[in-house]
């Protein structure tokens, strides 16, 4: 089988394409794809923040979550 070299532009339609289609057949798939995304950047952020706070002891944490 011979394969044909595709240039940006087609790259670019074929996965602008590949997108609308699964927005169109998949709308459950994408929103859950974006949501892991959105989750992971937030968890990042948040262990960010959490190495500029001060640290505690594990007995610490154990007696607030309780």
């Amino acid at each position: 089988m011979a394969y044909k070299a595709l240039n940006d532009r087609q790259i670019k339609e074929s996965v602008k394409q590949a997108l609308v289609e699964l927005l169109q057949e998949r709308k459950d798939l994408f929103y859950e794809f974006v949501a892991e995304i959105v989750e992971d950047y937030a968890l990042a952020r948040a262990i960010k923040e959490g190495e500029k706070t001060p640290k505690v002891s594990k007995e610490k944490v154990v007696r607030v979550l309780g």
